[in-house]
């Protein structure tokens, strides 16, 4: 039993590391079950296509994140550092898969709704909502800020969307260019885009 979990995590594994660094849709099972070092034919006890497999992939990728997020935006802090805590956090994220990679990976999000949101309405619709989840977590600490009178945004939810909107551009922008440094005005841009009061807009540019 304990072996035949194994290749299974085995496989789920090398295709979020293909995934990442080449994309979905070139990829085949053989590929992907070589890379895992496992008999292709093992496959399909585990996942029942590989559209299958890129939803495990999904949900996977999400129950990380979403422990991160929690961890981060569910703390102690005021609401805006949270915030601005999360976005430094991605940064960093980012640094160190170009480090170990040679390349930014960017968002497997982003970089599946770009792939594959055309393709397969079963991934589209998870990851619209991953991104609905994101706008709720970010929305909640909106919420706080805009009761502390630290930001003027009127409507918080549409200004959640819009700050997750921002660091997924700019995640994208860093994928593009292969350079982090375009998550760097991403702080700043968000305090703007907020309407965050001047001494918030002050800290950030100090």
């Amino acid at each position: 039993m304990g072996r035949t979990s194994d290749a299974g995590e085995k496989i789920l594994t090398a295709a979020r590391s293909l995934i990442e660094l080449r994309g979905y849709s070139t990829l085949g099972v053989a590929e992907i079950c070589k890379a895992a070092g496992v008999p292709k034919g093992s496959f399909y006890y585990f996942y029942e296509s590989k559209e299958a497999l890129a939803l495990a992939v999904i949900d996977e990728q999400w129950a990380g994140q979403r422990r991160t997020w929690t961890r981060i935006l569910g703390a102690d802090a005021e609401p805006l550092e949270r915030l601005r805590l999360l976005f430094e956090e991605t940064e960093a994220a980012q640094r160190a898969g170009q480090h170990d990679c040679g390349t930014v990976a960017g968002c497997l999000f982003g970089n599946l709704t770009l792939e594959m949101s055309n393709q397969t309405e079963a991934v589209r619709a998870r990851l619209q909502e991953i991104f609905e989840a994101q706008v709720e977590m970010v929305g909640a600490v909106l919420d706080e800020a805009a009761e502390r009178e630290e930001i003027a945004a009127a409507d918080t939810r549409a200004a959640a969307r819009a700050v997750v909107a921002q660091l997924e551009g700019r995640v994208m922008f860093a994928k593009l260019y292969n350079d982090t440094q375009w998550l760097g005005p991403l702080w700043a841009n968000c305090l703007a885009l907020l309407g965050a009061n001047a001494a918030q807009q002050a800290a950030a540019g100090a």
